[in-house]
């Protein structure tokens, strides 16, 4: 990391990012966590939209002493297969992934904390017109919000993994903006847990100090400024870093990076591809902007191809 930037001096050491892990796994095996795979698959006819009866299907986690979240199954049509896990950005949309089954892979999107469902964003769960994952993060000192983000993605991802379709101990993660720096925070936590490879798309949560200081946008939030200790809240921030988890990223990396992008940085994103210990694969756009892109798509059906 740049030493010029006094953020990290409130990080956390790499051994306090493995106990926070190692907490996070705790709370996911101390919840018990009921399962319900609905019966309407959530697409309409309206406007023609439609799709294979019986094939995928939204599932409903019911998570002891947590809300209920949701995910959206989609299997392969005769496996044991790979499973991929894919995670939203900040706008906590519901995404399918047919080109990926067609391509021999059980997809998992998963929708933590109940912010979508399968009937629209629940928007009673937003604060001041947003979701407040990032602010629960900083306001706890990371004891909440991604934490908590996080082991629903675990207990999601047992469920995933107990089922006939899915090959044992071969999981990968995938996403964009928010999806894709949770599913480098993934890739951490299940690292020697069968985690096979990473795909993050202009991946959030990334270099943070670094993203500020070249105005990212996403900085024009108030989290940071609604706690007495501004040092605590980027400590808190610092667990949610992926530069914080290079150490425990063992597994093929793919990034990606747009020069147009204003609120996850290609330098921040870059600069995380220059920490990784293994195999990484940074790929710069120079056009592109923060979203979610053909490039992307095309890259990752490479990347799981070799590596999931």
């Amino acid at each position: 990391m740049d030493s010029k930037f006094e953020e990290y001096k409130n990080y956390p050491i790499p051994e306090e990012v493995d106990k926070w892990v190692e907490s996070i796994w705790k709370m996911a095996d101390s919840i018990k966590c009921d399962v319900e795979v609905l019966s309407d698959n959530g697409f309409s006819f309206s406007f023609g939209i439609r799709h294979v009866k019986n094939e995928f299907r939204y599932v409903k986690f019911k998570p002891e002493s947590m809300d209920e979240f949701y995910g959206y199954w989609q299997p392969v049509m005769s496996g044991p297969a790979p499973l991929l896990i894919h995670t939203p950005g900040y706008g906590a949309e519901i995404s399918t992934h047919p080109e990926l089954v067609s391509q021999g892979y059980n997809v998992l999107h998963i929708s933590p904390l109940g912010y979508a469902t399968p009937n629209g964003p629940d928007k009673s769960k937003q604060q001041d017109n947003t979701w407040p994952v990032l602010a629960d993060t900083v306001i706890s000192y990371a004891e909440k919000g991604y934490k908590q983000w996080l082991v629903n993605c675990i207990l999601a991802i047992k469920w995933a993994m107990a089922q006939i379709e899915v090959i044992e101990d071969r999981i990968s993660f995938f996403g964009t903006s928010q999806g894709g720096g949770c599913s480098l925070l993934l890739g951490s936590i299940f690292k020697d847990k069968g985690v096979r490879c990473v795909a993050a798309d202009v991946p959030f949560l990334t270099n943070l100090p670094m993203a500020k200081s070249v105005g990212a946008i996403t900085y024009n939030y108030q989290p940071l400024c609604s706690v007495d200790n501004i040092e605590g809240g980027w400590r808190a921030l610092g667990f949610v870093d992926t530069i914080s988890h290079v150490k425990r990223l063992n597994c093929p990396v793919l990034l990606t990076a747009g020069g147009k992008d204003n609120i996850c940085p290609a330098k921040a994103i870059k600069s995380l591809s220059e920490l990784l210990p293994g195999t990484c694969s940074y790929n710069y756009f120079d056009n592109l902007e923060h979203r979610y892109s053909r490039e992307f798509v095309m890259l990752l059906l490479s990347w799981v191809r070799m590596y999931a």
